[in-house]
C-alpha cells in the first residue's frame, strides 16, 4: 500500500494520542508531523507532504505523463540504465510496430511511446524528490555519456536537477522547499 499525506497525518494524530495516553509531555500537531516525516525518511513535513501527495477527491489517480520516443535502444539506455527506472509493462501491437512502455522509479511513473501522436518531443515533467543531493550523487556515479547534470539550488520551488533524454524531453527532479 502506498502512503499518502492523509495516512501520514493519521499517523501523527495516533502518535500524539499514544503519547498523551502514556502520560508524556504534550506534543504539538506540527511537531508530530515533523516526527512522522523523519520516520518516513524525509527532511521535514513540507518535503514529505510534497512527495507523498493525496489522491484526488474525485477518486482519480495520479496522472501519468506520456513522453514521445523515437528509438527503443536509446530510451532503454537513458531511462533504465542511467535513471534506474524499471519496466512495469510494455506493448507492441505486433512485431515491428512502435513500442509503448510504462516505467517506474520509486513513486515516479512515466509512459514512453513510439506512436506518432502520443506525447510531444520536448515535453517537461516535474518530479518531487526527498533528497536531491542523494539523487545527484547516484546519477553522477552512473555516468551517462550525453549529459552531466548539476543541481540548480536557486530554482523556483527548490533545488532542481534537470536531465534531458535523447528525444529532448526534460525531467526536472526537485526537492520542494516550504
Amino acid at each position: 500500500m502506498e502512503m499518502t499525506t492523509a495516512d501520514a497525518k493519521r499517523a501523527a494524530a495516533a502518535l500524539r494520542a499514544d503519547l498523551a495516553q502514556a502520560g508524556a509531555r504534550p506534543l504539538s500537531h506540527g511537531r508530530s508531523l515533523e516526527i512522522v516525516a523523519h520516520q518516513l525518511g524525509y527532511r521535514d513535513w513540507n518535503t514529505a507532504a510534497a512527495a507523498l501527495g493525496d489522491p484526488a477527491d474525485s477518486g482519480a489517480g495520479h496522472p501519468v505523463p506520456v513522453l514521445r520516443i523515437q528509438d527503443d535502444r536509446l530510451a532503454r539506455e537513458f531511462y533504465l540504465d542511467y535513471l534506474g527506472c524499471t519496466v512495469e509493462w510494455e506493448h507492441r501491437f505486433e512485431p515491428g510496430m512502435p513500442l509503448y512502455l510504462r516505467l517506474r522509479r520509486d513513486r515516479m511513473v512515466i509512459d514512453l511511446s513510439g506512436h506518432h501522436g502520443d506525447g510531444v518531443p520536448g515535453s517537461v515533467v516535474w518530479v518531487p524528490v526527498a533528497d536531491i543531493g542523494a539523487l545527484h550523487r547516484e546519477l553522477s556515479a552512473n555516468p551517462y555519456p550525453r549529459i552531466r547534470p548539476g543541481v540548480d539550488k536557486e530554482a523556483p520551488g527548490g533545488p532542481t536537477l534537470a536531465v534531458t533524454d535523447p528525444f529532448a524531453n526534460t525531467i526536472r527532479f526537485c526537492e520542494p522547499t516550504g
